[in-house]
């Protein structure tokens, strides 16, 4: 068994591969998560770190390396089985929350656990604790439009959260906030995944946010770089 929750191991990824107008986005890019740790994944927009967050969690393959999570390796498995794996094992989180409109906060947390087989009334139970655990308890009855921009947000934490993955994949989770409100519910985040104990990788270009963070790992030009 591994130590490290997420292994991604020489990842290349190219796109309009053999044309003039190929990228590659990924040049062998390597990086191990252990539980409870949390990294900062620093890059400006289009420069591949959602894709390596894609590749990482299982929404999309690399044209050669290995994604391994909990120490199974994840690389080759049929899109079945990657869509269970990412249910149970993996939350995701972006920087526009997308939430679902016309259910409450409650309700969008409770879906996914649906879905993963979970009993209502157990996932009505944990929907509201995670909700009281982020401090919106008593938003749950509102439906997204009724929600500030972190309030919105506190909630898709908590349904990245809601089946309870080991890895946790955040996309710019505060980049659609002003930086008060960013503030605030990154401290949020943090919390969270301090009190789960589960990895973390979270993109930002937000070089403080990163600091606070456990180690930082850079990606430029397709290279992954430790700072």
């Amino acid at each position: 068994m591994s130590d490290h929750t997420l292994q991604v191991t020489d990842l290349i990824k190219t796109y309009n591969a053999g044309k003039p107008n190929e990228v590659r986005v990924l040049q062998g890019v390597s990086l191990a998560v252990k539980p409870g740790e949390v990294v900062a994944l620093v890059a400006p927009s289009g420069a591949g770190k959602s894709t390596l967050l894609h590749i990482a969690g299982l929404l999309d393959t690399p044209d050669s390396g290995m994604v391994q999570i909990a120490g199974t390796d994840m690389t080759h498995l049929s899109d079945r089985k990657r869509t269970a794996v990412r249910r149970s094992t993996v939350g995701f989180i972006y920087q526009f929350h997308h939430l679902l409109p016309e259910f409450t906060a409650l309700e969008n947390i409770i879906l996914p656990q649906l879905a993963n087989g979970v009993a209502e009334k157990a996932a009505q139970a944990r929907a509201m604790g995670l909700l009281d655990h982020v401090g919106i308890a008593e938003r749950a009855s509102h439906r997204p439009a009724a929600l500030s921009g972190g309030e919105q947000q506190r909630v898709a934490f908590c349904r990245a959260l809601a089946n309870e993955p080991s890895l946790l994949l955040a996309d710019e989770p505060t980049g659609n906030l002003d930086p008060e409100t960013s503030d605030r519910v990154f401290d949020t985040l943090i919390g969270l995944v301090r009190d789960t104990g589960l990895a973390a990788v979270i993109a930002t270009h937000n070089l403080e946010l990163a600091a606070r963070m456990d180690r930082q790992v850079r990606l430029n030009g397709g290279i992954l770089e430790t700072s």
